[in-house]
């Protein structure tokens, strides 16, 4: 699943070509796919909107309209492409908005988990999903103080907690290893036995990995892609993450197990 810096380079990579575009037109195949409102409504109110900005909350890329916002959740498998207006629907792609330059931009997804939702822009702050969410990783409230807080009471593994967008907003299971790793820190150790040095150790961390991988355009794994053409380089970069090798700090054999359901990677020597 695409983790924060997949997003911002999906965000980033869609500003080039939709910024100040109208859409004209709206074509939903696959209703599950709009959680709010209705699909009719959807379609009704979307049209005649300007895409004036496009940002990111957590996974979520967020569409500045003219009136409202749009919420876009890649999950598993979502992407978006640019055809020409009488261009074959291909069998995955599920909702086209036109654009007014005659462009039919296509969300397309394999699995069909992709969720999008079209709120007022006064309230979708205030409202779900974005107001489970927690503190961004550059949000100069995501402190010591404020992560130890969340977690000191867990009897959690921090490899699930991190994994928590309630707590961190962003953080998935690549980057999750990765900040582990990069911490010292075992996956399996339990919130409520984390240190506030180490909390502390975790944030910064966060930040590190976060803001390289944005750099490199995100990670590039199985079918993620931000765009057609536009793929990330930071799995060049991954430390621990999808290896059972010899550790690149120790030279110890490191392991993979489940951790929450989730395949973790982690080198036991250095991370007790």
């Amino acid at each position: 699943m695409p983790e924060k810096p997949e997003v911002v380079t999906v965000a980033n990579t869609l500003k080039r070509q939709v910024l100040g575009k109208m859409i004209t037109d709206c074509q939903i195949f696959w209703d599950n796919i709009i959680a709010y409102p209705t699909v009719n409504q959807f379609r009704k109110e979307i049209v005649g909107q300007k895409i004036l900005d496009i940002t990111t909350r957590g996974k979520w890329i967020v569409f500045e309209l003219s009136k409202d916002l749009l919420l876009v959740h890649l999950r598993m498998e979502g992407k978006f492409f640019f055809r020409q207006v009488d261009d074959i629907k291909n069998k995955h792609e599920h909702v086209f908005f036109t654009l007014d330059n005659s462009v039919s931009f296509r969300f397309h997804d394999v699995r069909k988990f992709g969720k999008m939702y079209l709120l007022d822009k006064e309230r979708a702050y205030k409202e779900k999903p974005l107001c489970e969410l927690g503190y961004e990783y550059d949000d100069p409230r995501l402190d010591t103080n404020y992560l130890y807080q969340k977690i000191h009471m867990k009897k959690l593994p921090i490899k699930t907690l991190l994994l928590d967008q309630s707590i961190i907003a962003g953080i998935g299971n690549i980057y999750d290893d990765e900040i582990l790793f990069l911490s010292h820190i075992s996956p399996l150790r339990k919130g409520n036995k984390i240190t506030k040095k180490e909390c502390g150790v975790l944030i910064t961390n966060t930040r590190v990995v976060l803001k390289e991988a944005i750099l490199m355009g995100g990670t590039t794994i199985k079918s993620f892609t931000s765009s057609e053409g536009v793929h990330g380089l930071f799995q060049n970069k991954l430390a621990i993450h999808g290896k059972v090798e010899n550790c690149p700090v120790c030279g110890n054999l490191t392991k993979k197990i489940k951790v929450g359901g989730r395949g973790t990677y982690y080198c036991p020597h250095c991370q007790k």
